[in-house]
């Protein structure tokens, strides 16, 4: 299985009082990570709005919590694509430090018209490069 490589450096905002990253913040790390990975497949997401009306949210998360991540250290988030389907896409997100994986999560993503907001099938052009990721 493919996947995708970010690092992440955990700045001082990230963390809580005791510098230990705050749990909702992870949530960011992978969301940059997910965002990064469609740039680098050619997919910017603001394109894919103004020229097909095509918007990525987020359907549902699954996160395990394993180990805390502090402040000033790189991680690095893994991002692979384990399903694909005509609107939506999942992918699993491993967050590391060093090589100790900290925190896991699932992801369920769904393509949304950008007028009605309903479920939409993904563009053609995305669908076949995200087919090479399986």
């Amino acid at each position: 299985m493919k996947s995708f490589a970010w690092p992440i450096r955990v700045y001082y905002e990230d963390t809580d009082a005791g510098n230990v990253v705050y749990h909702a913040n992870y949530l960011h790390f992978f969301e940059r990570a997910r965002t990064e990975w469609l740039r680098a497949l050619g997919f910017e997401q603001d394109q894919l709005r103004a020229q097909q009306q095509s918007l990525f949210v987020v359907r549902q998360l699954h996160i395990d919590y394993l180990q805390s991540a502090y402040f000033n250290q790189l991680l690095n988030c893994e991002t692979s694509l384990t399903h694909l389907g005509k609107a939506s896409f999942s992918v699993r997100q491993n967050l590391y430090h060093n090589e100790r994986l900290l925190c896991q999560l699932d992801a369920k993503i769904v393509c949304i018209h950008d007028q009605h907001r309903r479920p939409c099938a993904i563009p053609a052009n995305v669908l076949e490069e995200l087919n090479t990721w399986l």
